[in-house]
């Protein structure tokens, strides 16, 4: 996306902020004070010659141009702004500068689109593993080895393809390198129908030889629409992707502004549908999404069965084997994203193995672009982003039923 951005937008300003959907939990002082001085060295941090050599072969869809950008590239500390806000009981902790004081924590991102595109995944995993090494303790590392190899196991017997997307809601860095030695070793062990595509972590696709993976972002669908308006946002995004990319990473993401605002203008220009090698679905339930799917293509006269659906949503080794079946049965080919089941899938130490140690449950979304709220609205009504106003403006635009949930948007 930022080589997409460059392309296009590299004047735009933005925004990003952070939220928490548990709405019950608190961090700490501590964690605030440990997220701040981690987050005041990512300056520091460059893209090497090596990793440079690397990423032309391995992204050969990457300009020069842009590679020479990235090179020069240097995140920029003072595009930050972290505030800890403690909660009345704990006020007079925090004045104290008690690293035991409980509150939220603030977090926003400003500066041109182009430079802030980068911070969001590495700020979460940071904040992420400064959590669980800080406050929630009660959790270690025996076993990960084996419980990321039992679960890439089972799905390649089963003949899923599957790529590892976990790296913004992992426990740690440490977390994600074990699972990622175990789905390679199961690949290894478990040659047939079934594939590790790769990662979507950059840095471990080098350093274990993997294929780097991904597709658009809401963010992408969201900055266009706020920028060239929501009533076509969808086709525009894609038309301006494809000048970017005009014959790779044409995987569709549907749900920005929901599913079905998505498929009328896939229905309304063929091009995209013919083009483009498939979907990912990202919200809603996705047991109605390939058949839904298949009765667009099939409207539109094209081969569904030669088109690729890529699920990412909240996906286990269970889902994802029902997902299989399903669109065995359908002829759609299919493929996985799997993040938080396999690099934050840990069980309370102290409950024996018994009771599970929860991830956050954590976004940071662009909220706004050159002034202009950006906003998404999910197939999954709690997963609203942006402004109140601006949400139910686009609902009553694409005809989405408004209800009390749109007032609290998260």
């Amino acid at each position: 996306m930022q080589q997409a951005v460059l392309q296009h937008f590299p004047a735009v300003q933005a925004t990003y902020t952070f939220t928490l959907r548990d709405r019950h939990l608190y961090f700490t002082r501590q964690v605030f004070d440990r997220l701040a001085r981690s987050t005041a060295e990512f300056g520091k941090i460059a893209l090497s010659k090596e990793e440079r050599v690397w990423l032309e072969k391995a992204c050969p869809y990457f300009k020069p141009s842009y590679l020479d950008y990235l090179e020069a590239y240097r995140f920029k500390p003072e595009q930050l702004h972290l505030r800890f806000e403690s909660i009345p009981e704990d006020v007079e902790k925090n004045n104290r500068h008690d690293s035991s004081a409980r509150g939220l924590i603030t977090i926003n991102v400003t500066g041109p689109w182009l430079e802030t595109i980068l911070w969001e995944v590495p700020l979460m995993a940071c904040l992420s593993e400064v959590y669980f090494t800080t406050v929630d303790t009660d959790w270690d590392y025996a076993g990960q080895g084996d419980i990321a190899y039992r679960k890439a196991a089972t799905l390649l017997k089963k003949g899923c393809v599957f790529s590892e997307f976990g790296t913004r809601r992992r426990r740690s860095a440490k977390t994600q390198e074990i699972v990622m030695e175990a789905l390679l070793r199961a690949a290894h062990d478990h040659p047939g129908e079934g594939k590790v595509n790769g990662t979507s972590n950059v840095h471990f696709a080098m350093r274990f030889n993997a294929m780097p993976v991904g597709t658009i972002a809401h963010e992408w669908f969201m900055g266009i629409g706020a920028l060239k308006g929501y009533d076509n946002a969808n086709g525009t995004s894609l038309k301006l992707w494809e000048e970017t990319y005009p014959d790779a990473l044409l995987i569709a993401l549907t749900d920005t502004f929901s599913t079905e605002a998505f498929f009328k203008d896939f229905l309304a220009n063929r091009h995209f549908a013919e083009h483009w090698t498939g979907l990912r679905q990202d919200s809603g339930d996705p047991y109605v999404f390939a058949p839904r799917a298949k009765e667009v293509y099939e409207q539109l006269g094209l081969d569904y069965t030669k088109k690729t659906i890529i699920f990412s949503d909240a996906l286990d080794v269970e889902k994802a084997l029902q997902l299989k079946k399903q669109c065995d049965r359908l002829g759609f080919r299919c493929s996985f994203g799997i993040g938080t089941s396999l690099t934050n899938d840990f069980k309370k130490k102290s409950s024996g193995g018994t009771e599970k140690s929860k991830a956050l449950n954590m976004v940071i979304k662009l909220s706004s672009v050159e002034g202009k709220p950006a906003v998404k609205i999910s197939d999954e009504i709690t997963k609203n982003t942006g402004d109140t106003a601006t949400v139910r403006y686009v609902k009553e635009l694409f005809d989405i039923p408004i209800t009390d949930k749109d007032e609290t948007v998260s």
